[in-house]
C-alpha cells in the first residue's frame, strides 16, 4: 500500500449521496427482465450476456480484456465465456438501442406514467444532464463511452442515461483510485464485502464470476498486508484504507456535482432517493441487497 495522507473525516456529502442514488437508478436495469426481452430477438438470452451486452455496448465490439480493465471486479474467465462472441449476435449500437428502451419500460412500469411523465422527473433529468456533461474524459473509459452517445429525447430515459454517465464516471475514478493502492479486481470485493458495507459475498462472489478458492486467496493476501484479521474482517487499518479509497473516489468526482452546486445537487439526490426507494418498495432488487441500493436511512421520498 502506498503511504499517504490520511482522509478527513466528516458527514457524507450531498454529492455523494447524489452519486449513490444516481447509481442505484442506472442498476435498476439490471434487476428487471426488460433488458433480456430486447434483446431476445438477437439470441442473447443468459444473464450474464445480457448484462455485458447492455454495459459493455457503449465500447464497441471490443474483446474480453478491455471489459476486464474497465469492470474492474469482474473475473477474466467469466467475461471471457462471453466477450467477444456476443457481439457476434447482437451489434453494440443494438445493444445500446435495446438498453436504452428496456430502461424507458422499466422506469415507467415500476414508476408509473404520472411520475415518467412529471415536470419534476423532467427538471431531475434536466440537473443530471447539466451534471452528467461536466464529467472529465481523461483517464475514464467507460464515461467517455457513454458521452459519445447520442442523447435520449424522453426524459426518463434521459435521466437514466445520465445517471449512466455519472455513475461510469465514478466509478473509472474508483478503478484508478484502486490501482494506486492495489486493490483492483477481486481484491476490492473482498474489502468491500469484509467492511459490512458492500453487498454480501455470497451474491457478489458467483455474481462476478470468481470462485471460493480466489475469493480465499485474495483474502488471505490481504490478511498479509494487515487489512484483514483471521475472520475475514477489516482491521483497522484496512477500515482506514477503505475511508481513504472512497474519500478520494469522492474528490475525483467532484466536478460533476460541483457544476450543479450544492443546493441543485441536494435536490437531485432527493428526488432520485425517491424514484430509487418508490422502484424497490415494488421488490425490483431482491431482498438481500434492498438496503444496500435504497437504504431506508435514504428515505427521502419526495415525488
Amino acid at each position: 500500500m502506498q503511504p499517504r495522507y490520511m482522509a478527513p473525516a466528516g458527514p457524507v456529502t450531498y454529492a455523494r449521496r447524489c452519486a449513490q442514488a444516481l447509481n442505484s437508478l442506472h442498476s435498476i436495469l439490471y434487476f428487471t427482465t426488460d433488458l433480456g426481452e430486447e434483446l431476445a430477438p438477437f439470441g442473447v438470452d443468459e444473464h450474464s450476456s445480457v448484462y455485458m451486452a447492455g454495459r459493455a455496448s457503449p465500447l464497441g465490439a471490443v474483446g474480453s480484456a478491455p471489459v476486464v480493465g474497465v469492470f474492474n471486479s469482474f473475473a477474466p474467465g467469466f467475461v471471457a465465456s462471453t466477450v467477444p462472441a456476443v457481439w457476434d449476435r447482437v451489434a453494440p449500437e443494438r445493444a445500446v438501442e435495446a438498453r436504452q428502451k428496456a430502461a424507458g419500460r422499466a422506469m415507467e412500469r415500476l414508476l408509473g406514467r404520472a411520475v415518467v411523465e412529471s415536470r419534476a422527473l423532467a427538471e431531475a433529468a434536466e440537473l443530471a444532464t447539466e451534471a452528467a456533461t461536466e464529467g472529465l474524459l481523461a483517464d475514464r473509459p467507460l464515461y467517455a463511452a457513454n458521452a459519445a452517445l447520442a442523447w435520449p429525447d424522453e426524459p426518463h430515459v434521459a435521466l437514466w442515461h445520465a445517471a449512466t454517465l455519472l455513475r461510469e464516471h465514478r466509478g473509472d475514478g474508483h478503478v484508478a483510485v484502486l490501482d494506486w493502492f492495489e486493490a483492483t479486481d477481486i481484491r476490492s470485493l473482498v474489502i468491500d464485502c469484509a467492511s459490512g458495507h458492500g453487498m454480501p459475498k455470497e451474491i457478489v462472489m458467483p455474481m462476478r464470476g470468481w470462485n471460493e478458492d480466489e475469493w480465499s486467496a485474495a483474502r488471505q493476501h490481504l490478511a498479509t498486508r494487515g487489512l484483514v484479521d483471521g475472520r475475514g474482517r477489516l482491521t483497522a487499518r484496512g477500515a482506514e484504507l477503505r475511508d481513504e479509497i472512497e474519500y478520494d473516489t469522492s474528490r475525483l468526482d467532484r466536478r460533476p456535482y460541483e457544476a450543479l452546486g450544492v443546493e441543485r445537487t441536494e435536490k437531485l439526490a432527493r428526488f432520485v432517493h425517491g424514484l430509487v426507494n418508490h422502484a424497490a418498495d415494488t421488490g425490483v432488487f431482491p431482498t438481500p441487497l434492498r438496503d444496500f441500493f435504497a437504504p431506508p436511512t435514504e428515505k427521502w421520498n419526495d415525488l
